[in-house]
């Protein structure tokens, strides 16, 4: 057996994404730390690791077995849109000190931390720039790079940061990304039972265009959405019967809300006289028709708060307390940092304080009724045709994107809609990724041992980084030279151990 180009630690270990990216690249591991059970199961039971090989919960850790490289997927949620964005303010964020402290005190030759996208996002710069100066001051050279799993041959949209440094700034100048292999890969070299033989890709659309598209230039999915636009794009209004002037004032709804003349978010309901100022003829009956077919929703907008509330113990009064002004707007509440910290529904706030005859409701809006982009219509969001190049992000959550069994096509984009609602939707021709799918996207074996629950698998899948680019990361910074004449001693690593089947009962 040859002897390990280097040793590596395996923080926030997951299902072992790193692992099995740095043993394919000669690193052999001397530890990992993971605290969630699943996790530890499927990673002992591939890795033929005992759970007492475990280092345990990385808050509790004060000191690393002696390795050359450090390896960590910092938990995400803090700076993820999915989250609620409090970095550092969120526990989660605080992970962060735990793994530079780690890092600081263990002073590996290089290392590697994964990370949403949001860390990169401008609204988080103080961040980050918080987290490479901490390790520039444990005496590394590092950068950040922003990638995407598909343009290095993932049939996946993932876009991280990828944090890499060196302990000595030769390695950090010798550094340089793996050459991309954008278009390597498609959805249907890995899915079961599909028509490979009618799929038509044109790789020269990029995806920064679309998430995918086909020989005719049209979208290879379709999203279930009624806050987007779109040739490709299926509303409620198209699956529930709905008269002219109701997808007229749906379509209105959707062009106008997210204009700053109407609130100051992304996207705003609209009040019965806003319709009107773009449409004389809407009128409120029109609305609560479409209220009532459960395409809109009617929203408690605008409240008018009395005088300080005193004598009150609802969380959350001290805020409404302390505003210079009595009109509570529910959007404009909902920015307020300190109801996000506190985790106050600000609807509820309102809604009891209005019970008690301490404010009053004097707007009310309108809005679709799925304002959920990810959530989409009827359980679906997207439905990917075989001939997709990639497949969106996998997500701890799972998602509610479905595969077509079958490919469709179409001469118009109206015949290409109308086929796919003919032929797919309606006759329901599409299905979830199977765990198997889902293994190999994210770059492990297809027989890769995972609870058989769904929800379980999915989120161990989701949560674990892309292999395959973990792989090309790991194979440029060996290529570095930092790993060469390594002082790794295997006899100081510990014995694998086989395990018991019952790690999953």
């Amino acid at each position: 057996m040859n002897k390990p180009k280097f040793s590596f630690i395996d923080l926030f270990a997951g299902i072992g994404g790193f692992r099995l990216a740095l043993e394919k690249n000669g690193g052999r591991c001397v530890g990992f730390s993971e605290i969630a059970s699943d996790a530890i199961a499927s990673y002992c039971k591939n890795y033929n690791e005992s759970p007492d090989s475990n280092l345990g919960d990385i808050t509790k850790l004060r000191e690393l077995p002696d390795h050359d490289f450090l390896t960590g997927g910092v938990p995400c949620q803090s700076w993820s849109i999915a989250g609620r964005n409090l970095g550092f303010d969120d526990s989660r964020g605080q992970l962060w000190n735990d793994a530079l402290f780690l890092l600081n005190q263990s002073k590996p030759k290089a290392f590697i931390f994964e990370n949403v996208k949001g860390l990169a996002d401008p609204r988080n710069k103080e961040a980050l720039n918080y987290i490479m100066e901490r390790i520039k001051n444990a005496g590394y050279h590092a950068s950040f790079f922003l990638l995407n799993a598909y343009d290095y041959g993932v049939p996946q949209n993932r876009i991280r940061i990828y944090i890499i440094g060196f302990r000595e700034k030769i390695y950090h100048d010798r550094f340089s990304l793996p050459q991309e292999k954008k278009g390597n890969a498609t959805l249907n070299g890995i899915l079961s039972g599909t028509p490979v033989d009618k799929c038509q890709i044109n790789h020269k659309h990029g995806v920064g265009q679309s998430i995918s598209v086909n020989s005719d230039g049209r979208n290879d999915y379709f999203l279930f959405n009624d806050l987007r636009g779109g040739e490709t794009t299926i509303h409620s209004w198209d699956l529930v019967e709905t008269s002219d002037k109701e997808k007229m004032i749906c379509n209105l709804l959707l062009q106008n809300r997210r204009k700053r003349c109407y609130g100051p978010l992304d996207g705003n309901p609209m009040a019965l006289q806003h319709f009107k100022e773009l449409d004389s003829s809407i009128s409120i009956e029109d609305l609560n028709g479409l209220v009532t077919k459960g395409i809109l929703k009617e929203e408690k907008y605008r409240y008018i708060i009395k005088s300080r509330i005193e004598n009150i113990d609802i969380d959350g009064i001290d805020i409404l307390n302390n505003l210079n002004s009595k009109n509570a707007n529910i959007d404009e509440l909902k920015l307020i940092r300190d109801f996000k910290i506190r985790k106050i529904n600000v609807t509820s706030l309102l809604n009891q304080l209005a019970e008690l005859g301490l404010a009053e409701c004097v707007e009310i809006r309108y809005d679709f009724k799925n304002t959920k982009i990810s959530t989409g219509l009827n359980g679906i969001n997207r439905i990917f045709l075989p001939s997709s190049k990639l497949y969106p992000t996998l997500v701890a959550s799972d998602t509610n994107d479905y595969i077509s069994e079958i490919d469709i096509h179409g001469a118009t984009s109206e015949e290409y809609r109308r086929n796919f609602l003919e032929k797919v939707y309606k006759t329901k021709k599409y299905r979830l990724i199977s765990k198997e799918e889902a293994c190999i996207i994210q770059g492990f074996p297809k027989n890769f041992i995972l609870p058989e629950s769904r929800p379980r698998w999915m989120k161990l899948i989701g949560n674990s980084v892309a292999v395959t680019l973990i792989s090309q990361l790991a194979e440029s910074i060996v290529a570095t030279g930092v790993f060469d004449e390594s002082d790794y001693d295997p006899t100081k690593s510990p014995t694998p151990q086989v395990l018991q089947q019952s790690l999953f009962d």
